[in-house]
């Protein structure tokens, strides 16, 4: 199988200035067409350090793409660096990339400078595809089995995300000519209410007896739940796929109703196919998520034909005056209660009109628990025209995590309710 590294370049992303997203990006577009990913790498503007670094890359994998450091000021060293890599004598002007510059200088009302017609200016054992997003072409070095012991390749990409997304076409289209595209098959489990670890307890005899080949990765996230990936590399689809299901057919018994999708979904896009497929309606009444279920929902293009509204009832009174939470409900039990997420939830129903509201009432932190419902303690209502239930969770996180985590089950437990009544009808 053919193996690729990527690496990004520049000290702005070693501090933490920018955030690289190149190469997730870029890691998928290798996944679309069967090459594996082994390696992302980073380092700053040191010329040496580039050159080492990528030589041991090349040497590692048949192809490495390298983002940054392409620019016309002086910090930008990655092109000197790839011209001693590559042996290159000195530089060739690409004069439809000067074409490029040209234009886009015009189309900016700028006069064309010496610094600018240098980005043009490319090693001469490169090759170049035209970057016709901006003014830095992307460089194509090809290396034989005298260099780095095997034929491999390093393509060099602009930094700024726009241009690496938009060279990628081209660049893809390099390495479907030159290496070929192979298969990688993944299958993808969405799980929620379970952590990682007891997660992996649980399914530990499934997991030793999977075939030799198959790999199975835990992907853990507070709003999605741990996702669960297997992965074949190098076979064919068809066969693939049915490898895979037979393991899911063992996998399904163990895990139940945890499964919430089995393709890479979100909880609020789930719950939105569900409602949408069955031509009914959700609200919310939300106190300690203060809206985030609501913005989750709508999140999901296509939200408007299922979600009615929502009351963000924070305070006391709004509970009571705007919600109808009856006043001996919380002057009983309190707003941190089965009682009054029940409440909620119900009401949040009666007023919008809705098939399903779902509720939140809790103690996001740092302060304001007790003994009864410490930090991180949540009450969800789901209500639906046939009954209402409650549930009560605990976590320990601090106030974002908690919050994060109080919607994303609410999500849930709305999620299970729904697909229990529409598995009795």
């Amino acid at each position: 199988m053919i193996q690729a590294s990527i690496c990004t370049i520049g000290d702005e992303i070693l501090i933490g200035q920018i955030v690289d997203t190149n190469s997730s990006y870029i890691s998928r577009a290798l996944n679309d067409i069967g090459i594996r990913v082994r390696r992302m790498l980073s380092f700053g503007d040191d010329r040496m350090t580039i050159i080492s670094s990528l030589s041991e890359e090349l040497r590692r994998n048949d192809i490495v793409i390298v983002t940054g450091g392409l620019g016309p000021t002086k910090d930008d060293i990655t092109k000197s660096a790839l011209a001693k890599l590559s042996g290159s004598k000195g530089y060739k002007e690409s004069g439809e990339q000067l074409e490029i510059i040209t234009r886009i200088l015009r189309s900016r009302g700028l006069d064309m400078l010496d610094i600018n017609r240098q980005q043009a200016l490319v090693p001469d054992r490169c090759e170049v595809i035209p970057n016709r997003l901006g003014t830095a072409p992307v460089m194509v070095f090809r290396f034989g089995k005298d260099d780095f012991g095997h034929e491999c390749v390093l393509y060099s990409l602009p930094g700024v995300p726009f241009e690496a997304t938009g060279a990628m076409q081209d660049v893809i289209g390099d390495i479907s000519r030159h290496f070929g595209t192979g298969e990688i098959f993944h299958k993808t489990i969405m799980t929620y209410g379970i952590a990682e670890s007891a997660l992996a307890k649980m399914i530990e005899p499934w997991e030793d007896a999977l075939p030799e080949g198959m790999h199975l990765a835990y992907l853990p996230d507070p709003l999605k739940g741990v996702r669960l990936r297997l992965s074949i590399y190098g076979g064919t689809h068809e066969d693939d796929e049915a490898a895979v299901e037979r393991q899911m057919k063992r996998l399904r018994p163990i895990l139940g109703d945890a499964i919430y999708s089995e393709q890479d979904d979100t909880l609020q896009e789930t719950v939105g196919r569900l409602l949408r497929n069955s031509g009914k309606t959700m609200s919310a009444a939300e106190s300690c998520t203060g809206g985030l279920i609501s913005s989750l929902v709508t999140s999901v293009p296509g939200a408007s034909e299922y979600y009615l509204g929502s009351v963000t009832s924070y305070a006391v009174d709004i509970k009571k005056n705007i919600l109808g939470v009856p006043e001996e409900i919380i002057g009983r039990y309190g707003v941190v209660s089965s009682e009054c997420a029940a409440s909620m939830a119900e009401n949040a129903r009666r007023i919008t009109g809705s098939d399903y509201a779902v509720s939140t009432t809790g103690v996001a932190g740092p302060g304001g628990g007790t003994d009864e419902n410490p930090v991180g303690t949540v009450w969800i209502g789901a209500s639906s025209a046939f009954r209402t239930l409650t549930c009560r969770k605990t976590f320990r996180n601090d106030r974002i995590r908690n919050i994060e985590r109080f919607a994303a089950s609410a999500l849930d437990f709305l999620r299970k309710l729904i697909q229990s009544e529409q598995n009795h009808c």
